[in-house]
């Protein structure tokens, strides 16, 4: 499997094992299965950052980004839009892919119905902010025809506008964060008053993040893609546990040998911090990675939803 990642799967591996031994014990792989099994989702978790540097480097056509043509991919759409010097549209795919998430059944589908008015034109960011009561009575009057799903992540959401937090409402609430200019200008705000580090800006933007439905897991992959498009200079220096699930019960198992261990939450992002320092991975691929591990602990399984 990945043969060309082999060698940085081997790595990761004996770094584990390194650090197990000189740092700090890491009870969660004493056996080589779980060991095994946790460097191939840091691979997986490797493997889709790269995806989105490979897509940014390639000429996208404009089909990609438009969503009434069979060729529509949002990744590649973001990456068409950004090199168009259009950040608003890219900034607002990035929020509906992490609104919307994508399910294994059925792909970006619903994204692309609603985004794409139903073959009907596109509910693109300069229409959508101009008028978001539109874009709502829209939701209200089709909502029955939009395919697809939400993904697994976001299975609480709803395209009814009988729902305090319905589609047409969480949009709202988003519009509202972005302010009355343009992203562009929202993120260079935060970034006065952070500073230039690239850790702290993504936190101060997580923080400042208070868009209806988004708790800890959408903020984080909100901004984790902001990040990896290059929309802002920005990069998560931590796994933000509290209020997490998964990655929270993978640090657990991994540091406590077992997922509802005692460790703090402020205890595991220090252990956290310094098995990245070994690793080298980034936060961003160490939460997926352990969020993933702790779902089949002992056996593989490539989870892409």
């Amino acid at each position: 499997m990945w043969p060309s990642w082999q060698r940085e799967r081997l790595r990761i591996a004996e770094t584990l094992r390194q650090h197990s031994r000189t740092v700090r014990p890491l009870p969660g792989i004493a056996a080589e299965e779980a060991l095994d099994t946790l460097t191939w989702q840091f691979i997986a978790s490797l493997r889709r950052e790269a995806y989105y540097r490979e897509v940014q480097k390639k000429d996208i056509s404009a089909r990609r980004a438009d969503p009434n043509d069979p060729a529509f991919d949002a990744e590649r759409a973001v990456a068409y839009h950004i090199r168009q010097g259009h950040v608003d549209e890219a900034a607002w795919l990035i929020f509906l892919m992490t609104y919307f998430a994508r399910p294994v059944e059925t792909g970006w589908l619903r994204l692309k119905d609603v985004y794409g008015k139903l073959g009907e034109g596109v509910w693109d960011w300069a229409t959508v902010k101009a008028n978001p009561l539109a874009f709502g009575e829209w939701l209200a009057e089709n909502w029955r025809h939009v395919r697809g799903k939400f993904g697994n992540h976001r299975k609480y959401e709803t395209l009814r506008d009988n729902s305090h937090r319905s589609t047409g409402k969480v949009v709202e609430s988003y519009i509202a964060w972005v302010g009355e200019h343009d992203h562009v200008r929202k993120f260079a705000e935060v970034i006065r008053e952070a500073g230039n580090d690239p850790h702290t800006i993504f936190d101060a933007l997580f923080h400042n993040l208070t868009v209806l439905s988004f708790g800890r897991l959408a903020k984080f992959d909100y901004l984790s893609l902001i990040g990896r498009y290059g929309v802002a200079p920005i990069d998560a220096g931590s796994a933000y546990l509290d209020g997490a699930t998964g990655p929270l019960s993978g640090a657990r198992l991994l540091f406590d040998g077992r997922p509802d261990g005692p460790s703090s939450i402020r205890a595991l992002q220090t252990m956290l911090d310094a098995l990245d320092r070994d690793l080298q991975v980034t936060m961003t691929v160490m939460e997926d990675a352990l969020c993933n591990w702790q779902k089949s602990p002992s056996r593989f399984v490539h989870f892409k939803g």
